[in-house]
């Protein structure tokens, strides 16, 4: 007789498996630690994901549904084929690309009049923050997994964080130069103040071994307030 599926198992195996990701890196995951989250047999999994490079098609899984709030409306078939070589990468570089600059930035950059400072940099933190904290296990996997992984490091940490970065400070230093907002000794330094302390309140503090009870609306309102406070005139 086949087997069956739950409903609900594939969605719960990128819930454990991206858990298990996230708090071992990609390297020291293994299937037995997958299946083990997720209370089945190791050879239950292969269900799931095809027993060739197993790992490399439940992490290219993981890094497409971590975020997504109904990952599978349509089941795949399954089990799921193991990407070709580079699918994962180009999936990542794809997605990083065309979600890397704020709107809200992107619209400050091209703009000479700013008749509110404030509220134009208020803006722009409150659509970082909440960016950042809707894809928060994805950016969570990426970060712990580039350590693992050359290629992925160099789209994550070069290209995804660092040109945000540069943005933000080229958007910084224009609006202190101009008088506009408080000045700073160095804007690229405030940039990645900025996106840290965002980051940690939206994604770290998830994931934090000695976690501070925080409402999400709370922790959002108080980062938003400290940062556009320090940075904007009265």
């Amino acid at each position: 007789m086949a087997r069956t599926v739950p409903d609900d198992r594939l969605a719960r195996l990128v819930e454990c498996a991206t858990q298990v990701f996230i708090e071992q890196g990609y390297r020291r995951t293994q299937m037995a630690d997958v299946a083990k989250a997720l209370g089945v047999a190791k050879g239950t999994l292969y269900l799931y994901v095809e027993s060739k490079d197993a790992l490399d098609a439940l992490f290219d899984l993981v890094a497409r549904c971590a975020d997504d709030e109904r990952p599978f409306e349509t089941p795949p078939p399954l089990p799921i084929r193991t990407p070709k070589p580079g699918a994962t990468l180009k999936y990542v570089r794809e997605r990083l690309a065309k979600n890397q600059v704020p709107a809200a930035l992107a619209a400050a950059l091209g703009r000479s009049r700013v008749p509110d400072p404030r509220a134009e940099l208020e803006g722009i933190v409150r659509e970082l923050y909440d960016a950042v904290a809707r894809n928060r296990r994805g950016i969570k996997l990426l970060d712990r997994s580039a350590r693992d992984h050359p290629e992925l490091a160099a789209l994550w940490f070069e290209g995804a964080r660092g040109g945000l970065m540069a943005l933000l400070g080229q958007y910084l230093e224009a609006r202190s130069r101009r008088k506009l907002l408080r000045p700073l000794p160095h804007p690229a330094v405030a940039a990645r103040l900025l996106i840290e302390t965002v980051v940690f309140w939206a994604v770290h503090r998830h994931w934090d071994p000695h976690p501070q009870p925080v409402d999400d609306c709370v922790a959002k309102e108080t980062v938003v307030r400290f940062i556009v406070s320090a940075l904007a005139k009265e």
